[in-house]
Formats: C-alpha cells, structure tokens, sequence
C-alpha cells in the first residue's frame, strides 16, 4: 500500500502536531465547519478530475473511429 503522505515524509506525530496547531488557529467551534469545508472542496476537486478524465477517454474515442 502506498502512503499518501510519502512525498512529504510525514508520521503520525507531525500530523498530531499539525493538527493541534490547526486547532489553536482556529478554536473548536470552527473546526467542524473547515473541515466540512474542505471536504467539500476535495469532492468538488475529484468530480472536475473525473470529468476531464471522461472528455479525454471520449475524444479518444472519436478519433479512433473516425481513423477507421
């Protein structure tokens, strides 16, 4: 299994320390929405990487069919 983080070469506790720092940042009552925030975010990032994805397999495609 790959790690996710390996180009960055971070462990367990320099993301616990990341995080706490985040914490302090921006206090608890603030964390849930950041994060929902970010989740969003990611969701929204995939979707447009699939849809590039899925234009390019079509062009793919329609050259192939129009090459024969």
């Amino acid at each position: 299994m790959i790690n996710n983080f390996a180009f960055l070469d971070l462990g367990t506790p320099e993301l616990v320390i990341i995080l706490l720092i985040v914490l302090l940042l921006f206090g608890g009552k603030k964390l849930p929405e950041l994060s929902r925030s970010l989740g969003t975010s990611m969701r929204e990032l995939r979707k447009g990487m699939s849809d590039e994805h899925d234009e390019d397999k079509k062009k793919e495609s329609t050259k192939k069919s129009d090459t024969d």
